[in-house]
């Protein structure tokens, strides 16, 4: 274990955070890329056999990239200096993360059992549309509920490793995230207006 002190609680001249920082905000940005080339470039009378194929493939390059990105997190707060906890709070903090661990991934799982695989790997985008929005659990009470199931799971796994470079990270993903989203909602409503019309 990295030993820490005031001035060491991290090291930012690490290349391997800097990489795993770019990974973090390029992966929204690569997978909304391509997201909006397949609604470009998909002709409208594009049958719907091949539609669900473009966005299979979509799928695998999100989930791929994503996991990936995951990976190079857990690997930066595993090899980052780390908190020293007496072992009261230690077990206290490893009961919090777990908890907060599991709230996340009740909302990141629940939020693909609601939308399926093409709702939830942008098949708007390759015009697999859904019929109506979905609001039951867990949408009746996050808007965005993957990605802050998605948060929620990063900070569990910081707390758990009292990683001060853990947090940096979570909070990065959080603001990607919410950036992500300024783009993706309104271009996803704009999809379903072109539909109604």
């Amino acid at each position: 274990m990295n030993e820490i002190s005031p001035t060491t609680m991290i090291r930012f001249n690490d290349s391997d955070l800097h990489y795993t920082c770019f990974i973090i905000i390029l992966c929204p940005l690569v997978w909304n890329i391509f997201a909006r080339l397949c609604y470009a470039l998909i002709p409208k009378k594009t049958s719907k056999y091949k539609r669900y194929i473009v966005c299979y493939l979509l799928t695998i390059w999100i989930f791929s990239f994503s996991s990936y990105r995951d990976y190079l997190i857990r690997q930066t707060i595993q090899n980052q200096p780390k908190f020293i906890l007496i072992d009261d709070y230690s077990q206290g903090v490893e009961f919090i993360s777990v908890l907060l661990f599991l709230v996340g991934q009740i909302f990141v799982l629940s939020s693909f059992y609601q939308l399926g695989i093409t709702g939830t790997f942008l098949g708007d985008y390759c015009g697999i549309l859904m019929d109506a929005p979905v609001t039951t659990f867990p949408f009746n009470i996050l808007n965005n509920p993957m990605y802050i199931g998605s948060t929620l799971s990063f900070f569990a796994l910081a707390l758990y490793y009292a990683s001060p470079v853990g947090i940096l990270l979570t909070i990065e993903v959080y603001l990607v995230y919410q950036i992500a989203l300024l783009f993706e909602e309104p271009y996803t409503k704009w999809i379903y207006e072109q539909k109604n019309k």
